[in-house]
């Protein structure tokens, strides 16, 4: 890649999320959770969960963002749960902004979702199955907002350099990639670890996708399975690795979730899951 306003090749430009209290920078240094839920069950739940995720987060001097999404346009079957849909997602999300006062993201799957979705939240999710999306891409930029780009399971991380400017060139002031497996088989998902190291060379934030990462896609059928085990393990090989930030979908009773509920992180467990990322993080930088 060369050189793009100033930046050169191989040199990480940090993403800035606008938010509450000063928002949040990606890969200035700190490492950033992006959690949440799944799925958005009802303002309330949302709004209760987020105020638990900065009650460990806040204490610890973890920056973080909250992720829930309005709709799951991509489940296995056609009766799978959906979401609250579009304008009452977001208007869910404005008020876990504001309750909880950390900023937001969710995903997009539709050019004509990026500008009402730019209103409320402070980053831009692209999916792994839209990330070569150009309509989508394009649209996402063109709102001005911070992107997060989920790298495809069927891309190799040296190949999402395009989707990168596509975003960069439509006026995305930010991009953040995310690695949350390869496709490897039948029903499986393996994680290449040089791959994150791969993506940072391109100019970017890296961060890690550990729930999505320990799926089975299909694997139950009519939805996708996973292994929690996985999880924990693949959050901290990342942290090790370096990466900028570590996404986590929590529930506070996985088993109830109504989406990828085999891999969500349960709320009790995350307290304990961030302490060993932020010694492993420590560390690394020799603190």
């Amino acid at each position: 890649m060369g050189e793009r306003s100033g930046q050169q090749a191989g040199r990480i430009c940090p993403v800035e999320v606008a938010g509450p209290a000063g928002g949040v920078q990606i890969g200035g240094g700190a490492l950033v959770l992006i959690a949440g839920p799944c799925l958005m069950e009802s303002e309330a739940q949302l709004v209760e969960l987020g105020l638990a995720i900065d009650a460990i987060a806040r204490p610890r001097g973890l920056p973080w963002i909250l992720k829930s999404s309005f709709d799951k346009a991509n489940r296995t079957s056609l009766g799978g749960a959906r979401g609250p849909g579009l304008a009452t997602g977001l208007g869910w999300l404005a008020a876990a902004r504001a309750a909880v006062g950390v900023p937001v993201t969710t995903d997009v799957h539709a050019p004509e979702q990026a500008g009402p979705a730019a209103e409320v939240v402070d980053l831009l999710q692209i999916p792994a199955f839209l990330c070569r999306q150009t309509d989508l891409l394009v649209a996402v930029g063109a709102t001005g907002r911070p992107a997060h780009l989920k790298k495809g399971q069927f891309v190799a991380p040296t190949a999402m350099g395009p989707a990168v400017e596509k975003l960069r060139a439509s006026g995305a002031p930010g991009v953040l990639l995310t690695e949350r497996g390869t496709t490897f088989g039948h029903g499986d998902l393996v994680v290449d670890m040089r791959g994150l190291l791969q993506m940072r060379a391109l100019g970017v934030p890296v961060a890690m996708d550990a729930t999505h990462a320990a799926q089975r896609p299909s694997g139950l059928g009519g939805a996708s399975g996973g292994d929690r085990s996985s999880v924990a393990p693949l959050a901290r090989a990342a942290v090790a690795v370096g990466v900028d930030a570590v996404f986590l979908e929590v529930h506070p009773d996985p088993s109830r979730a109504p989406s990828d509920g085999p891999v969500m992180v349960p709320l009790a467990e995350l307290a304990a899951l961030l302490d060993s990322l932020l010694a492993i993080r420590a560390a690394l930088h020799g603190r």
